[in-house]
């Protein structure tokens, strides 16, 4: 198959409940485009019917993949999607959908510019948050402010799950990845900086998921404290 313009790599993690409708909503939008696309669903060892779901759902579809990978975590998934993926641009969209699919366009040029990396922003001016709880959200900040300080001052949301990559920039930047966890996103963009890599934020509209997989007690600590590996692993290297 010939490079498409754009792959989405979605990661899932025991999503029976919603892979189905998401990809019928992903597949139906980019349907209606006129450049060429791949889907690449990086499931992550799920013990549920995910695996399934997503092949039936790219039956006759030979630009639909799913990679089925042992499970590891949402960063393993993702640099396993982004590796496989071979679009000029590829976006990484979470499997519940919190961002309206149609807001692919901002993420890509002409919209974004011509950067490397264009960041989903729930912080930028103009971005909207809906549905989130009030300790979510503080936790939220309390984390962007602990990455701002150690690792990528001036970037105001690293988490969003709506990122787009130019392809070269892809290759180099999931080849280096080596956090399997949530903050894989903030050790990607830490190295993005540190090769001279274009970043910008765009603003996007979200909604809070209500089964979102973020551990409340134990995953921020974890996090933080990857937060630490990064600078510690990269600049050592």
């Amino acid at each position: 198959m010939t490079e498409p313009f754009l792959s989405v790599v979605i990661p899932a993690f025991n999503e029976e409940a919603r892979i189905g409708p998401v990809l019928g909503r992903v597949l139906e939008y980019l349907e209606s485009q006129d450049y060429s696309w791949e889907v690449v669903v990086a499931d992550d060892g799920s013990v549920d019917g995910t695996a399934r779901l997503a092949e039936e759902a790219g039956a006759g579809r030979p630009n639909l993949r799913v990679l089925s990978l042992p499970h590891r975590g949402k960063g393993w998934a993702v640099k396993n999607g982004m590796l496989a993926a071979g679009g000029k641009h590829r976006l990484l969209c979470d499997a519940d959908l919190p961002v309206p699919v149609e807001q692919m366009e901002r993420l890509l040029p002409p919209a974004s510019g011509d950067v490397d990396v264009a960041v989903g922003s729930r912080a930028a001016a103009g971005a909207t948050r809906l549905g989130e709880p009030l300790f979510r959200r503080l936790m939220g900040r309390v984390y962007n402010v602990l990455v701002r300080l150690l690792a990528l001052p001036g970037l105001g949301d690293t988490q969003c799950g709506f990122k787009r990559f130019r392809g070269e920039a892809a290759a180099v930047l999931f080849q280096r990845q080596t956090l399997d966890g949530f903050a894989f996103d903030v050790e990607v963009l830490y190295l993005a900086r540190r090769l001279g890599l274009s970043v910008r934020e765009i603003p996007v509209d979200w909604r809070y998921g209500e089964r979102s997989k973020v551990r409340a007690l134990t995953d921020p600590l974890r996090m933080a404290w990857d937060l630490l590996r990064v600078r510690h692993r990269h600049r050592r290297r």
